[in-house]
């Protein structure tokens, strides 16, 4: 990860820190954060946070087949006595969840000047930055340049019948993308959509990560994932093509990282001073130029080549905190039956 943004602007944040979030006697030299974020990702930010404070991060990771899940399980059944003082979500489902459960607690960084309110919490209880996107990749030794996918509902498509993945929709991004589904197509058109993709020979595999690995191998034509995982496939130079999906129709899914503050937290002067670093435009900087490739979601922020900006997609129009709700339904009742009849 490219790290040199964010230590050239040390001071500044360190100043921010100071003046803002340590006016209460000085915080323990731990904060522990739990993150649904990779930890190759994840592991030089809180380095560098480290670096630049003093600060030890204890940093929780979760596992791939249960991103995001495992370790909101955790955060629920240490309600009553939590031991995180952060949870570095990737994505903001999973804080609207916590903001649900009273688990996080409103927290409005001096470091949110400049983030787009559509990205973060109305009240505070997360704040949302640096943000991956849904999107197709194609094995581009087997689909055409002139057959490729243009929209999610191209893997229902009998051009690529037997020959589409998507990741196990009860975790993750890909649950994310199937509550968002739900909510922008409608009941009756998601459960056809999930159907469809059954009746079309598509598979369900166990991660986003494996959706790229199988597709890079060839074992299928296309499947849905994030870019990030995209990004580490055009790195290994993997025969792979991205598309960006229903530009003139229902858009793409974009996810930011979502920082949360949890409530009751032992060291919440120290968890203030963690989500200060997460949401500088260093961070996000940084961010863009490592292999996470992510994009920045204040504007002004400089990127390389390979990372796509937001002003040039069409972003789905979703309510972050009824996805909350919506994804919880279905991982207790559609997603999760449909998971459990078609898994092989």
């Amino acid at each position: 990860m490219r790290m040199k943004v964010v230590s050239v602007t040390a001071a500044t944040i360190v100043a921010t820190c100071a003046a803002g979030c340590l006016e209460s006697p000085e915080a323990p030299h731990e904060v522990v954060v739990y993150s649904s974020v990779d930890e190759i990702f994840a592991r030089p930010i809180a380095q560098q946070f480290k670096n630049e404070t003093g600060i030890q991060v204890r940093l929780v990771p979760d596992t791939e087949e249960t991103k995001s899940t495992g370790l909101l399980n955790r955060l629920m059944a240490e309600k009553a006595r939590p031991q995180a003082d952060v949870f570095w979500s990737g994505d903001p489902v999973r804080a609207a969840i916590l903001k649900s459960r009273d688990i996080s607690e409103p927290y409005r960084s001096p470091q949110a000047d400049g983030l787009p309110v559509r990205y973060s919490d109305p009240q505070g209880h997360w704040a949302g930055f640096s943000a991956r996107a849904r999107v197709l990749i194609y094995n581009t030794s087997l689909v055409p340049e002139t057959e490729r996918p243009t929209s999610v509902m191209d893997l229902l498509d009998s051009r690529f019948r037997g020959s589409a993945c998507l990741a196990n929709p009860l975790f993750g991004t890909t649950s994310m993308h199937a509550a968002a589904l739900f909510q922008v197509l409608g009941e009756v058109n998601a459960r056809e959509f999930f159907t469809r993709f059954i009746e079309n020979g598509g598979t369900i595999v166990s991660s986003n990560g494996e959706v790229r690995r199988r597709v890079a191998a060839g074992d299928f034509a296309i499947g849905i994932t994030d870019t990030d995982d995209f990004n580490v496939a055009l790195r290994e130079r993997k025969p792979v093509g991205i598309v960006y999906p229903d530009h003139d129709g229902i858009g793409t899914l974009v996810i930011p990282n979502a920082a949360v503050l949890i409530a009751g937290a032992p060291n919440p002067e120290g968890g203030k001073r963690f989500i200060d670093f997460l949401l500088s435009p260093e961070t996000e900087e940084a961010l863009a130029h490592s292999a996470a490739a992510q994009m920045p979601v204040r504007s002004g922020i400089p990127i390389p080549a390979y990372v796509r900006s937001l002003t040039e997609i069409t972003p789905m129009q979703v309510d972050y905190d009824k996805l909350a709700d919506e994804l919880e339904r279905l991982s207790n009742g559609f997603l999760r039956e449909w998971v459990t009849r078609h898994s092989r």
